[in-house]
């Protein structure tokens, strides 16, 4: 990997590529018993704390103390000018004496996460579902192209990357009576999260052109589902016990002012969204991902595919005056291309288990079996990218057996 420079007391340090001055992603560490806000700098965690009591941030206006919560909440609830003074200042100062070797520090969970939303949003991954679920139909919904399709997840169960996955269990169908058991087709979903900063007030509806008033910035996010269970729960209501048990999100939270020069304008949406829903500045963002399963790279796909765009998905949670709170996390829905390939859950990529994946250790896969690891990837530009080269990190889980129940039950 190349690197750029970033000036220090001691000359010029040099900063890996992906993490470096451009992108300042935020996050949270654990060192022993202290929590502190941190931004990542190559591999070193610059403590917020640190330099703040050093008098580093005297030109940010920032209460005492608000990196020492152990969550970024207060510091988002800011708002966007300063967050953009925060970055101004950090992009220029001296950090030597407030770095921390990412070896020496734990990531926890970022925020408290204060409502989680989970969408729909990529045309391709509905279109797929629809062929493998209803094939003798027509694989949209009347909505789809309507509004973006979205269901209310369960926020305490959001966790950070590294974090295992149990296997859940749930009331699944069969030739009798539904069974309670370990779901057999655990399944993982690439998403891309946002991370809400400034919330709006009960009856207040968020314009999608106003979305950068509000977007803190995006994490990777997996939305771990249980197919079996899904399929008999869903209907009339939609996803509950096969979504709620985990989703695990990426440790940086990559702020929306960083990743600016990768927005872009997205495909044409036809018929014309409804007027809540119209935006006239470019919102859909040009980030790479791609999925890991047990060392063997298993699709690799674009968030520029989506239909529906964050600042959409936000309009449409406050369409109808609910509150965007701070700390809210709006799933993208699985973020799927085009081809074969570039699908963003096994169940598209297996086409519900016809298709098994071939790994690199000579096994096979179609759904996931306990010690899987799936590690999802994002980066924005790269080498050679007038642009500039944007880091996600990794959104990691490894799935363990299903707890032991008492009694067998």
């Amino acid at each position: 990997m190349s690197s750029s420079t970033w000036p220090s007391s001691t000359g010029w340090r040099a900063v890996p590529d992906g993490f470096g001055r451009d992108n300042l992603p935020f996050g949270v560490c654990r060192q022993g018993d202290r929590r502190f806000a941190a931004v990542r700098l190559g591999d070193a965690a610059v403590d917020l704390d640190a330099l703040q009591r050093a008098g580093g941030l005297r030109d940010v206006d920032l209460p005492a103390g608000v990196f020492t919560t152990g969550v970024l909440n207060d510091y988002l609830a800011l708002g966007p000018g300063t967050w953009a003074r925060t970055r101004a200042v950090l992009q220029e100062a001296d950090l030597d004496r407030v770095l921390v070797p990412l070896a020496d520090v734990d990531m926890v969970l970022p925020i408290e996460v204060a409502d989680y939303v989970d969408f729909y949003s990529s045309e391709h991954h509905a279109r797929n579902m629809g062929l493998i679920l209803r094939p003798d139909t027509e694989p949209l919904l009347p909505n789809w192209k309507r509004l973006p399709v979205g269901y209310h997840g369960r926020a305490g169960t959001v966790v950070v990357s590294g974090t295992p996955i149990a296997r859940p269990r749930g009331l699944v169908a069969g030739d009798g009576e539904p069974e309670w058991r370990p779901t057999r087709v655990l399944d993982i979903e690439l998403e891309v999260g946002t991370v809400i900063g400034v919330g709006s007030a009960m009856g207040a509806r968020i314009r999608a052109d106003d979305a950068d008033g509000h977007v803190f910035g995006f994490v990777l996010l997996d939305d771990w589902s249980a197919r079996d269970i899904q399929a008999f729960e869903y209907q009339p209501l939609g996803p509950f016990l096969a979504k709620s048990f985990a989703t695990s999100i990426s440790p940086w939270i990559v702020m929306l002012d960083a990743v600016r020069p990768f927005l872009s304008a997205g495909h044409p949406q036809v018929p014309e969204p409804a007027p809540y829903l119209r935006s006239t500045r470019p919102w859909h963002l040009d980030l790479d991902l791609e999925v890991d399963l047990n060392g063997t790279t298993v699709s690799c796909t674009s968030f520029g595919h989506m239909y529906w765009s964050f600042a959409q998905q936000l309009a449409h949670v406050t369409g109808n005056g609910a509150r965007a709170r701070t700390g809210d996390l709006l799933g993208s829905g699985t973020v799927s291309g085009p081809e074969p390939g570039t699908r963003g859950s096994l169940m598209e990529m297996t086409w519900r288990g016809r298709d098994p994946l071939a790994l690199a250790d000579g096994t096979t896969r179609t759904f996931l079996e306990d010690g899987d690891t799936v590690v999802l990837r994002g980066r924005c530009g790269g080498p050679g990218d007038a642009r500039g080269w944007i880091e996600f990190g990794e959104c990691a889980g490894t799935v363990l057996p299903a707890p032991h129940e008492p009694g067998g039950v």
